[in-house]
């Protein structure tokens, strides 16, 4: 599990120092750090740059499967910033801060601390007063929405995929479940594990929460984990999700889920969803996956109505949230798809 979050499986990371910095929570990580990628080169103007941040479980490796020579995000044309976030496993996270900030001191982290670190990274580092656009999907799209709501005038384009500005009530309820099964190993204690090499019940357990809501029901009774290389529905499960989840460091998703939980932009307007939507200056282009349990269709678009430059573009796929993994070529290239209408507005 120690291994998990290197260079040897993810690909080469840069890192942007913080220093102490101050969390939107009420807390402070010392020596904080932001990990990152990049494909293809900034040009002499500044502004090529497109901000792709990552999901929840994620590392910005996940991103780079969106970026290639003749795609919207192509490195030859575009400067793409693919940065972490706190409890990734390369930034800032209870896996690699040293006590007694680690583990179960880890302080908590919100969306608009990822993007606060994002936005100095963008324009301290790079010197970039302007991006081309900003996207993604899941947590990532929670952030993608938090940038375009806290700096608009940085965002003139943004794509989100299977997220929402504020997390549904019905979300919440799933990660409140997958947080109990994640603690319920034994080896949970005090509040955190001690040595996550330990744990293996809670990871199993999670794994299970993310095989219900994950997926749709039409990918179970059509059996399309079939076409996938698996021989059966807990084939799938075992040699997918769980393997998915194995290596990972349970104190680090623990620090993600409770970004992912309280997520909400209208925290910038005193809770007034719309007023916060109200704020969002870019050409943005809301794009659910049908039959998605964690963000349902139905709430994005009722997102991307508040929005005066929406564009709402759904994605039919039987791979409910999980329709960005891949598992079938028609989901890129629709992906892709928005992303370049995205790119030409």
């Amino acid at each position: 599990m120690s291994g998990y979050y290197t260079d040897e499986i993810h690909g080469p990371h840069e890192y942007f120092e913080l220093d102490n910095f101050a969390l939107t929570t009420g807390y402070t990580i010392p020596n904080a750090r932001l990990g990152y990628k990049t494909l293809g080169t900034l040009n002499a103007a500044k502004d090529n740059a497109v901000l792709a941040p990552h999901m929840f479980s994620g590392t910005s490796a996940f991103m780079e499967n969106y970026v290639g020579e003749g795609r919207p995000l192509d490195p030859a044309t575009h400067f793409v910033i693919l940065p972490g976030q706190f409890g990734g496993g390369f930034s800032s996270s209870p896996s690699n801060t040293p006590a007694p900030f680690d583990r179960g001191q880890f302080p908590l982290v919100a969306i608009a601390d990822d993007v606060v670190a994002q936005h100095r990274l963008v324009t301290e580092h790079f010197g970039i007063s302007t991006l081309q656009a900003v996207l993604g999907w899941s947590m990532g799209g929670q952030q993608t929405y938090e940038w375009a709501v806290r700096f608009p005038d940085m965002v003139p384009r943004a794509a989100v995929f299977a997220a929402t500005a504020r997390n549904p009530v019905h979300n919440q309820i799933f990660i409140d479940t997958w947080t109990e099964l994640l603690t319920s190993d034994p080896a949970f204690r005090d509040g955190f594990y001690d040595d996550p090499s330990e744990v293996r019940l809670g990871l199993t357990r999670l794994s299970v929460a993310f095989s219900l809501m994950g997926l749709s029901a039409r990918f179970f009774r059509e059996e399309l984990w079939r076409g996938l290389g698996f021989v059966s529905a807990d084939d799938f499960r075992q040699g997918f999700i769980r393997g998915y989840f194995a290596p990972m460091d349970p104190n680090n998703l623990l620090a993600q889920g409770h970004k992912w939980r309280a997520s909400d932009i209208s925290a910038h307007t005193g809770g007034d969803l719309g007023a916060a939507l109200g704020r969002i200056t870019a050409q943005f282009f809301v794009a659910p996956f049908s039959e998605d349990l964690f963000f349902p269709p139905e709430d994005c678009e009722d997102d991307c109505a508040k929005i005066r430059g929406g564009h709402y573009r759904p994605i039919d796929t039987p791979m409910g949230h999980f329709g960005m993994f891949g598992l079938r070529p028609e989901d890129p290239a629709a992906v892709d798809a928005v992303i370049a209408e995205m790119l030409a507005s």
